[in-house]
């Protein structure tokens, strides 16, 4: 090996304490748990003189191989409470050991760009952001508990253990990422649980197969996207709970996640397309229950489900559903879930309603399937032409479009008691008075209101002054009522698909 470099007392400690791998003790950290996001991070460690300083040449030196390992031991860089001055670059490089900071200050941002390394941990740090493009870690990256003043970057990098920003709070300038994470693999988890994220999150066509855990992480990036994950790749589960906040649009256009997606938290993006972007995904079973209605506009247009899990009380105003398939529902009964799918902002949709009757269907609810299809002709009504509408409010008050064939009966009936009462008191004068039967206002009535008489009373009398036109409107009405009976048993016997 060369020449030991001309060190300090501080570095000279992590020089001695490196072939052995033992934490380097500078300065005392704060450790307090339960802490808001980034708080235990050093706040003053810009101020720490030489005694806890150390060059991040001396650190890249031994990542790098500058020192023998020490026999029988696994060495490391393991620096607490230290100052890093100078930049951090490993760029491209081949690191075989572990780098451990924890309670450090470091002026400026990491670089580890296409670096292969082991595990990397910078735990309650003070720095301006890292840069890890194309990095390949052997083990997991930990930001948990720091304070980072600008970008993470580690798209197109791999992860064998995990991706921990557990508790970290990331500030990215205006209109920056806060991570940028696209095309990201992490094999063990990404962690982002209580973290506090300003800019927005990017993991476009990223991989993560130990699942996505953000249960009490805030996003903020107002009037943008708060999170930016299409065609992401979660294996086991998605997790917005436990107090998760999002203040701009929360993006996983068609996203696959091969387990649970639960949303139990907030979401706000009014001034946005939408605040909860959620079309052509594939999930396996989705809760969308989140702590108060989502403030803004939400699809799932064209989205495959398993089982969807919601609550009518946090439905949000605005819902497109357009092209959503489902598997299950859960969460309420049919008054509620007509309504659900009358919220699209965009108007009528019949694919919801025929979605909604197939599952009733394959549920064995037939009934609960012909209300859904009853609604949707009502809806349908509202987009046609004057005459289309005419026809459809007959049809409906007729026979319901023919879901409710026992109004015609009611119609039936009560006109057929009007015509009995009328003509028994104002008898129609019979046509051939040698040859006609006797005069029986029920069946007389019962004859005008058939298309084809059945009695034989029609024939033989003919009403006179007003109740002809009494009888005109009976003849009428049956031939109405017939053809809405036509009309709607050939409706209901096409059965939805």
């Amino acid at each position: 090996m060369g020449r030991t470099p001309r060190l300090t007392e501080a570095e000279r400690k992590l020089w001695n304490a490196f072939p052995t791998g033992d934490f380097v003790d500078l300065g005392p950290v704060t450790c307090a748990s339960g802490s808001p996001a980034g708080e235990n991070a050093p706040k003053d460690g810009d101020t720490w003189g030489p005694e806890r300083t150390i060059r991040a040449k001396v650190v890249s030196s031994l990542l790098l191989g500058a020192r023998d390992a020490g026999a029988g031991s696994v060495p490391a860089v393991r620096v607490r409470g230290a100052r890093i001055t100078g930049r951090l670059a490993l760029v491209g490089g081949a690191i075989q050991h572990e780098l451990v900071l924890s309670g450090c200050h470091l002026d400026e941002p990491v670089q580890l760009t296409n670096a292969t390394t082991r595990s990397i941990r910078l735990t309650d740090c003070t720095f301006p952001g890292l840069s890890g493009g194309g990095m390949r870690v052997a083990g997991h990256l930990s930001l948990s508990g720091s304070n980072v003043t600008g970008t993470v970057r580690v798209a197109r990098a791999q992860f064998e253990s995990g991706m921990w920003l557990g508790g970290t709070k990331i500030v990215a300038d205006d209109g920056e990422w806060a991570l940028y994470a696209n095309a990201a693999v992490v094999d063990s988890g990404l962690y982002l649980r209580n973290a506090d994220l300003t800019g927005g999150v990017g993991l476009v066509g990223a991989r993560l197969n130990g699942g996505f855990f953000l249960e009490g992480a805030t996003l903020r990036n107002p009037g943008k996207e708060a999170l930016t994950a299409d065609n992401m790749v979660v294996e086991d589960s998605m997790r917005c709970t436990d107090g998760f906040h999002a203040d701009g649009c929360v993006r996983v256009r068609g996203a696959r996640i091969n387990g649970t997606f639960s949303l139990r938290g907030t979401v706000k993006s009014p001034d946005t397309r939408y605040a909860l972007h959620m079309s052509h995904m594939e999930v396996r079973e989705l809760h969308l229950k989140p702590a108060e209605p989502v403030d803004g506009v939400v699809t799932l247009a064209h989205s495959k489900v398993g089982i969807l899990q919601d609550d009518p009380e946090t439905w949000p105003e605005n819902l497109r559903l357009n092209g959503l398939t489902y598997d299950r529902l859960r969460g309420s009964g049919v008054a509620r879930r007509v309504e659900w799918i009358t919220r699209d902002p965009e108007g009528f949709r019949p694919q919801p309603y025929e979605q909604l009757a197939a599952w009733y269907i394959s549920d064995g609810n037939d009934a609960l399937a012909r209300r859904t299809q009853l609604a949707k002709l009502r809806a349908r009504r509202q987009t046609q032409g004057l005459g289309g509408r005419l026809w459809g409010r007959l049809l409906d008050v007729a026979v319901g479009y023919g879901y409710r064939p026992w109004l015609a009966g009611i119609w039936f009936t009560l006109l057929l008691a009007i015509g009995t009462v009328v003509f028994g008191l104002n008898p129609p004068r019979a046509l051939k008075p040698a040859e006609s039967p006797d005069f029986n206002s029920f069946a007389y009535t019962f004859d005008l209101l058939l298309p084809l008489p059945a009695f034989g009373q029609r024939e033989h009398f003919d009403a006179g002054g007003w109740t002809q036109w009494l009888a005109y409107a009976l003849i009428v009405s049956g031939w109405i009522l017939a053809t809405a009976l036509i009309a709607g048993a050939t409706r209901i016997l096409r059965r939805p698909q």
